[in-house]
């Protein structure tokens, strides 16, 4: 486990370069097909990995959440990964994995932690139709290794929004302004199913209309597919996108990497880049700065989202370059 932990302090090396470190862990035994299957999850999400404290548990709380524990003085949910995704372990779990999305601090008990696996996100790919319906959306990416077989990448913004909470309820989106009259067009890129829907009930509410893509590739794709029928009409590419929301963590090409490509194609100048990511660590702040980013705004807050969006649409304030750090905007 120490070697474990050395790499997680190490994660941050990584970052833009179109790589990812997976750490690898299993559920125990999946009874669907009584197979152990392997699950990934983003290194730079993860905190450290630890046997479990002591867990206080309290009435009234969901099934796969396990209790509270009091790790550095602050107490944070527990969530019983087994559990929620309905496998079998034959021996009571004691491996905690801590990890940090958006500010917000959580432990994951899992059957067994395994390794890291350093890939690039291109060897990363969307799951096939068949698996994303069998597992109710759960799954973002899936990956093949020599030694493991099929690695499955969790969307652990669907577990938080199922398990602590990390959604909102109708009256959040009913503040968000609407510009409707405006008939601005966005295209956002993110590989999470409950990203996503939070993302277009936010541009439903502004009125805003938009392009949907799951990964970076795809955003990527269908940008060069709107510069060329702009460059056949002799049209700015800005007369049919405003604007480009993308996650950081994608399959086949990340949020960095996809900034970049925008950034350095002339036929995208003017055309505001925001990151809207879990990933809450100064150093994925500075990195979007770096590649040009001209907002990076944390995931769960709607409301933050919209303000960001209405800010760069209208024009209130001007694009800046990857020179010139933007005010960060965070939850």
């Amino acid at each position: 486990m120490s070697k474990i932990l050395q790499s997680v302090d190490d994660r941050t090396q990584l970052a833009g370069t179109n790589r990812i470190e997976l750490l690898l862990f299993n559920l125990g035994r999946d009874p669907v097909n009584d197979r152990v299957e392997v699950f990934g999850i983003n290194v730079f999400k993860v905190r450290e990995v630890l046997l479990i404290p002591q867990i206080t548990r309290a009435p009234d709380m969901p099934d796969s959440l396990e209790g509270m524990v009091t790790l550095r003085g602050n107490m944070i949910p527990v969530i019983n990964l087994i559990r929620y995704c309905g496998f079998c372990s034959e021996i009571k779990p004691n491996i905690m994995i801590v990890t940090e999305y958006n500010n917000n601090v959580q432990g994951f008990l899992v059957n067994a932690v395994e390794n890291i696996e350093r890939l690039a996100w291109d060897d990363i790919k969307s799951p096939p139709p068949m698996m994303d319906s069998q597992r109710g959306g759960l799954i973002t990416a899936v990956t093949e290794l020599d030694d493991k077989g099929l690695v499955m990448i969790m969307d652990v913004e669907k577990v938080l929004a199922d398990t602590a909470g990390y959604s909102h309820d109708e009256s959040t989106f009913q503040e968000i302004p609407n510009i409707s009259d405006q008939q601005y067009n966005v295209i956002f890129a993110d590989d999470s199913s409950v990203a996503r829907q939070q993302i277009k009930k936010t541009l439903d509410q502004m009125g805003v209309k938009y392009i949907v893509t799951v990964n970076g590739l795809e955003a990527w794709e269908k940008l060069q597919e709107i510069a060329t029928s702009s460059e056949s009409q002799s049209q700015p590419v800005s007369d049919h996108i405003q604007l480009v929301l993308t996650d950081i963590e994608m399959p086949e090409m990340d949020g960095y990497v996809l900034t970049q490509n925008i950034k350095q194609d002339a036929r995208f100048d003017g055309i505001p880049v925001v990151m809207h990511s879990s990933l809450s660590a100064d150093a994925n702040q500075s990195l979007g700065w770096s590649v040009g980013v001209d907002a990076y705004v944390p995931k769960f807050d709607p409301r933050e989202l919209a303000d960001t969006l209405l800010r760069l649409l209208s024009g209130s304030e001007n694009s800046t370059t990857s020179t010139d750090e933007p005010r960060a905007i965070r939850n």
